[in-house]
């Protein structure tokens, strides 16, 4: 007994993995390890996640930084910033649809410092959506999420990177470098870093309320078990749903493709997956019950017969001795018969016949 419980303490991650997926009748041994194993267990699915999500935006900024470079070398006209001045070499404004830009409609204009001429771009950049405008000090930024327009002065965002002057050319050779290196590792410790922390939070919520719904299925199926091993269970039951969030992830990474109801169908799953494993344990305890009735039933025919059986036993050997009592009597009986008839233990004659 003591290996088999270790064997079932020392299931792997991978393994773990495995029996989330398709062994789901292993959920409550998985459970009765305890909130700590769950817990490390979802957050390392969590951090595989985090990951690819990494990967992929790494990915994507390689994709985009070649595209940059590309614009830049050879249809973007020469620059150069120094003392929080951004100078274009362009008589005219810059402007990059959204289509073409990753960041919304941009507009490239350092000449101009006219309120009005800058109020006419914030226009341009509201009817987009989103977008850039880059001016002579300052980027102004518009994202469809935020109400309203963040600014930033070149002297503070580029102070605090220690940059106080670059061209075209440096640009260039930067990007071109081994040391365009660290600016993707960065991105990758800081998305990770991010994403891992909110998706983690996200799943523990996902768990909380799939435990609250497996722990009402517990009660409806008459099956009593704790909150904490109905919550354990839920980790586990996220399993394939995470997954499929990676593999949606993955294939947003080189295509364009949307899931209208893919969280509906994050939460089912995992919900089809907790019901199926608590109705499975509903199932394993009815047989086990039958099971016990079963063998009850047999102890109790077994029973039966060795009490047959003993008391046909005892019905024997006092048989066998009132048998060996008679044959004892009839035998001291015909002894003394025996004895009578050759005058053994008469009177004595009193006279002689001689």
């Amino acid at each position: 007994m003591n290996k088999e419980k270790e064997e079932k303490i020392k299931i792997g991650f991978f393994r773990k993995i495995g029996n989330s997926i398709t062994k789901i009748e292993t959920y409550p041994d998985m459970a009765a390890e305890g909130l700590g194993r769950a817990f490390a267990y979802i957050s390392k699915i969590v951090a595989i996640l985090a990951v690819v999500l990494c990967l992929g935006t790494i990915y994507q900024t390689y994709q985009m930084l070649q595209e940059g470079i590309h614009y830049l070398q050879n249809d973007f006209p020469e620059f150069s910033y120094k003392e929080g001045i951004l100078n274009v070499s362009s008589n005219e404004r810059i402007t990059i649809s959204e289509d073409d830009s990753y960041v919304g409609r941009t507009i490239i204009d350092t000449n101009t410092e006219e309120e009005q001429t800058i109020n006419q771009y914030l226009n341009e950049i509201e009817k987009a959506g989103s977008g850039i405008i880059i001016l002579k000090h300052k980027v102004i930024l518009k994202n469809s999420a935020v109400s309203g327009t963040i600014n930033y002065h070149y002297n503070e965002l580029l102070g605090q990177m220690g940059m106080t002057e670059f061209t075209k050319q440096t640009v260039l050779d930067y990007v071109n470098s081994s040391q365009v290196i660290s600016l993707y590792v960065s991105v990758f410790l800081t998305i990770f870093i991010y994403s891992f922390i909110m998706y983690l939070l996200t799943t523990l919520s996902n768990a909380v309320l799939l435990s609250i719904f497996g722990y009402l299925t517990t009660w409806l199926a008459r099956i009593k078990m704790r909150y904490i091993a109905v919550f354990n269970m839920s980790m586990y039951a996220l399993t394939l749903s995470i997954f499929l969030n990676i593999a949606y992830i993955a294939i947003n990474i080189f295509m364009e493709f949307r899931m209208e109801y893919f969280q509906v169908m994050y939460v089912s799953v995992a919900a089809i997956y907790l019901v199926a494993s608590i109705f499975l344990l509903k199932t394993e305890f009815i047989k086990r019950q039958i099971e016990l009735m079963k063998i009850a039933e047999a102890q109790e025919i077994v029973k039966k017969e060795m009490e047959e059986q003993e008391r046909k036993e005892k019905q024997e050997k006092e048989q066998k001795e009132r048998q060996k009592n008679d044959k004892e009597e009839k035998e001291d009986k015909e002894d003394k018969e025996g004895k009578k008839d050759n005058g053994v233990g008469g009177e004595e004659p009193q006279g002689s016949n001689a």
